[in-house]
């Protein structure tokens, strides 16, 4: 069944060799031992995988992938070390405050890749 399946999402890039070298330099993902064609895999936590593949523009303007953490400023603080700008927001019901958003037990980041996805990180607080 689904609800016991990992899952692992796909990205497009414009520029994949672009997107490589943010995924691996920027974001420090090594790429998987596994590799599929028209794209790169990269492995993440607790077997799971990310792949990123090449097409043309695409406009996306939410979330669609998050890395879930221990330490949500530890690796923001290391992200931000290798360049990494995280977004700002101040809508209804999203307001972030040096790049975090609070929602009681679960605080979160966003920023975007080298291709305009928009990618999160997320902490349960305990």
């Amino acid at each position: 069944m689904l609800s016991n399946a990992q899952i692992g999402p796909t990205l497009p890039a414009v520029d994949i060799n672009r997107a490589k070298k943010f995924y691996s330099e920027v974001l420090g993902l090594k790429e998987s031992a596994a590799q599929e064609p028209g794209g790169v895999t990269y492995d993440c936590g607790k077997g799971t995988q990310l792949y990123i593949y090449e097409r043309p523009a695409v406009k996306v303007e939410h979330t669609l992938a998050s890395w879930i953490v221990e330490d949500l400023e530890s690796e923001m603080s290391e992200l931000r070390g290798r360049g990494l700008v995280f977004e700002e927001y101040d809508f209804p019901g999203l307001k972030t405050e040096n790049g975090v958003a609070k929602f009681g037990e679960f605080k979160a980041c966003w920023f975007k890749d080298s291709e305009g996805n928009i990618l999160g990180i997320g902490q349960y607080q305990k």
